[in-house]
């Protein structure tokens, strides 16, 4: 017995990953990606999700057949070495506790939306208390406040996508039809040319990450076997249709080169669609969304991030201690972990905007990256190694379908240091990849072998 429990079903871990992977930045960062290619910004969600499809694949056909703690690091261990499943799971870790720092200093900004003279430490602190307690107590309270909370994004989207056809098709109330002319009608589809496409991915890629989230939940699944493949499958899908979908409506509605690149609600092209449909009071509702987004998000990335460190103490590359668990059947004390760092990242995005949060955004960007490669080099040797011929689940086309996704991501890592917004992902994250070679390689001289039998299960 690991000491976590099975209490998760499978509407709550397909809500999970959509939870992971749908922040604020669909909402108001999306209009990044359009002033980069355009109306051609589709073409990049459609690749992106392609991609990501596959990662859902692979690692759905992978943790049926190990559904153990921390999701993919056991797998990537099992598969590359301990070397790999160590760098892999800190990190991921540290991916993770960045957005994390991000999502709550965001969800206390949105609520001066209504309270601008309201200091920002106090939301900040009490976002982090509500959310820590939330992940402390039993999983499967932790799955339905996520399953909820996600649930208002996702309706949220359908809402948006579904008002902005009916304005393509019909029009909206005393006005015409939109039609499709703006998808070519300011300076053609892809306005800055195919190279503007590909660096638009770097962007996209970024809004999918998170979609590993769900093989994390799989030692907490009730059935694995059934609901990790199913979640898998549909969190992408969900992805893909979401963003896709209201891409579309953006770039048909709205002239591209019109849509901003802030970070302000009442900017949103959610919110000047809602306004135009006559929603009443659309940026306060917006900001409601948002605001539940980053809380989703941040809750999220908390659970995995826990899990996480768990997983490496039962392997012995992080303190034994941290995989004691409540009587909850949470690791509280890797979760303590997680709040030390959201603390930290939470500081520096106050205080040191300017200068230090660029660097942990990049290094986030390159965990999450590193990550889905060891994911995709964890599945080739998984072939190879010919337990996949014993998984309920199968990759369509692997191994060539995991090789030309692989590819696809390090080109996308590679092509980073060209962008303005993520050109800090080497300078950050080369760097901590040392770091964390070097830490395994003296950890690995002094750790005494763990086995499960002699990781305490109680508080």
């Amino acid at each position: 017995m690991d000491g976590l429990r099975r209490e998760l079903d499978g509407r709550q871990i397909g809500m999970i990953a959509v939870g992971g992977a749908i922040g604020t930045g669909l909402f108001l960062g999306s209009g990044l990606a359009i002033s980069i290619a355009g109306p051609a910004v589709i073409v990049a969600y459609v690749v992106a999700a392609v991609v990501a499809l596959v990662l859902a694949y692979a690692l759905a056909e992978m943790v049926v057949r190990h559904p153990e703690a921390g999701g993919f690091g056991p797998i990537t261990q099992r598969y590359l070495g301990h070397g790999a499943g160590f760098v892999q799971r800190w990190m991921y870790w540290a991916a993770q506790v960045v957005n994390i720092g991000s999502e709550v200093v965001a969800a206390g900004l949105y609520l001066t939306f209504w309270y601008p003279d309201l200091p920002l430490w106090i939301p900040v602190v009490g976002f982090s208390v509500v959310m820590l307690a939330v992940n402390a107590g039993a999983v499967r309270f932790f799955g339905e406040t996520e399953y909820w909370f996600a649930m208002i994004k996702v309706v949220t989207i359908g809402a948006f996508i579904a008002v902005g056809l009916v304005a393509i098709v019909f029009g909206l109330p005393g006005q015409q039809p939109v039609g499709l002319g703006a998808l070519t009608a300011h300076g053609g589809f892809a306005p800055n040319g195919l190279g503007a496409i590909w660096l638009a991915l770097t962007v996209v890629t970024f809004s999918f990450l998170g979609t590993e989230a769900v093989a994390v939940t799989a030692a907490e699944s009730s059935d694995p076997v059934r609901d990790i493949p199913r979640a898998a499958r549909r969190t992408v899908v969900r992805l893909a249709v979401f963003y896709v979908g209201a891409m579309l409506v953006v770039v048909t509605l709205l002239p591209w080169n019109t849509v901003t690149t802030g970070d302000d609600v009442t900017e949103s092209p959610f919110v000047r669609l809602f306004a135009l449909a006559g929603v009443p009071a659309a940026a306060a509702v917006m900001n409601v969304v948002v605001l539940t987004a980053a809380l989703s998000a941040m809750n999220t990335n908390l659970y995995v991030t826990a899990r996480m460190t768990y997983s490496l103490a039962r392997d012995g590359y992080a303190p034994r201690s941290l995989a004691r668990v409540n009587r909850h059947g949470a690791p509280q004390r890797a979760l303590a972990l997680s709040a030390v760092g959201l603390a930290l990242a939470s500081l520096v995005s106050v205080f040191a905007e300017a200068t230090a949060f660029p660097l942990l955004v990049g290094l986030a960007l390159f965990g999450a990256l590193v990550t889905w490669l060891l994911i995709f080099a964890a599945h080739l040797a998984f072939r190879r190694s010919g337990a996949g011929q014993e998984s309920p689940v199968r990759l369509w086309g692997a191994p060539y379908t995991t090789v030309a996704a692989m590819l696809f991501v390090a080109a996308v890592l590679a092509t980073t240091p060209f962008t303005t917004q993520f050109a800090t992902a080497a300078q950050a994250g080369v760097p901590f990849l040392a770091l964390l070679v070097v830490v395994y390689l003296v950890v690995r001289r002094r750790r005494r072998r763990i086995t499960p039998s002699s990781v305490p299960s109680g508080a």
